[in-house]
């Protein structure tokens, strides 16, 4: 029979063997922190500086020579079309419409006249009672006096003419500036004739530059500035930034890119539409301008922090099915915010590695953040 100390010594041989088993039996798992994959719609935008017009500018200017009586608007306010802005001194204009009016009156009189005189001897010459002489003479008459009613009808038009330009009017809807010049100042053709401006700025462009670089990365992906295409599910807007750093909340539309490059600046001009119904915006800012230039639908992302450039390419750690990472080479496409998109390389829903991939290499036994610390807690309970 086996003593006590025999017995003893063998059940604490076993428990040490048993114990080197089970150590033997589970490895050091390295603590990472893990993410799906997965797929979203990337956007890809440019940054400009970019400055603020009127979609419409116009001078009011005199087109004719008078001296100035009145001002029948609001300096800064809104005028519409056709609105009456400046009175100029009508006088002399009246006068020579009423001078015109008269003559073509006196002409249209002396054509009726040489008219009545053709017809009266043309059957006498038929008859032989008026010589050929006296029928040419007569219808020569007649046309003269109907070129004085044609010339006198367009110099009572021209007097017309003239005579509504004394009062100027709005050539647009828009919002006007200060006046330039003085009540009783001589305006005109021979004088200043600049009055005003009006500028349109319940719709204003924006001009901006675009490189030439992100000019041939649009067009590889079929995105042609200026022009809207309905097969698409997005156009090419614009956010612009005001002065204060806040985002202008209304987006506009590229409507127009320039077909030529500058060759001192390599860049070429770009300008797109925005609504201003509040007036925010004030023609002659200077803005940032944020150019929706590409969206990749539906693209396999990861976090940049997840990936390792070196000089083979780039990589990633994908956890296998037996919880062992990979280390897997991928092809990247562009990078937006703190995401950059997978070109090749990852499949939607697997698992990569987001952070500790610096303590891993292919093969190494992984668990994340979560797990390991209910493993150690379920760990502490058993042993209580």
């Amino acid at each position: 029979m086996m003593n006590k100390k025999t017995i003893a010594t063998a059940a604490l041989g076993l428990a040490i063997l048993l114990g080197g088993c089970k150590e033997a039996k589970e490895p050091e798992k390295v603590v990472v922190t893990m993410e799906k994959v997965v797929s979203d719609n990337v956007e890809i935008y440019g940054e400009y500086v970019g400055r603020i017009k009127a979609r419409r500018f116009v001078e009011v200017r005199a087109r004719v020579e008078g001296y100035l009586e009145e001002m029948m608007f609001e300096e800064g306010k809104k005028v519409y079309k056709d609105q009456p802005l400046f009175m100029i001194n009508q006088a002399q204009y009246k006068a020579r419409a009423d001078k015109a009016d008269a003559l073509l009156k006196k002409h249209t009189a002396q054509e009726a006249k040489a008219s009545r005189d053709v017809e009266r001897l043309r059957p006498l010459y038929e008859q032989h009672a008026a010589s050929q002489l006296d029928l040419d003479n007569a219808i020569a008459a007649y046309e003269s006096a109907h070129a004085e009613v044609v010339m006198s009808r367009a110099d009572l038009a021209q007097a017309n003419l003239e005579l509504s330009y004394t009062l100027v009017r709005s050539p647009i809807e828009g919002y006007i500036s200060e006046r330039y010049v003085d009540i009783g100042t001589l305006v005109g053709p021979g004088a200043k004739s600049l009055l005003a401006t009006i500028v349109e700025s319940d719709t204003l462009q924006v001009d901006f530059s675009l490189t030439a670089l992100d000019y041939l990365r649009s067009q590889r992906r079929n995105v042609k500035l200026g022009e809207k295409d309905s097969t698409r599910s997005w156009q090419p807007t614009v956010t612009i930034t005001l002065a204060d750093n806040s985002v202008y909340p209304i987006q506009g539309i590229v409507d127009f890119a320039e077909p030529q490059v500058d060759p001192k600046t390599g860049t070429f001009s770009v300008r797109a539409e925005l609504p201003n119904p509040e007036k925010a915006l004030l023609p002659g800012q200077f803005t940032k301008v944020k150019l929706l230039l590409d969206v990749h639908e539906n693209a396999i992302v990861v976090p940049t922090k997840a990936l390792v450039i070196e000089k083979g390419g780039a990589y990633v750690y994908v956890v296998r099915r037996d919880s062992t990472a990979e280390k897997r080479f991928i092809e990247t496409g562009p990078e937006a915010g703190n995401r950059i998109v997978v070109e090749r390389g990852l499949g939607l829903g697997e698992t990569i590695i987001t952070e500790g991939h610096n303590k891993l290499s292919s093969g190494v036994l992984v668990v994340s953040e979560p797990e390991k610390k209910e493993s150690t807690e379920d760990n502490q309970g058993d042993k209580a």
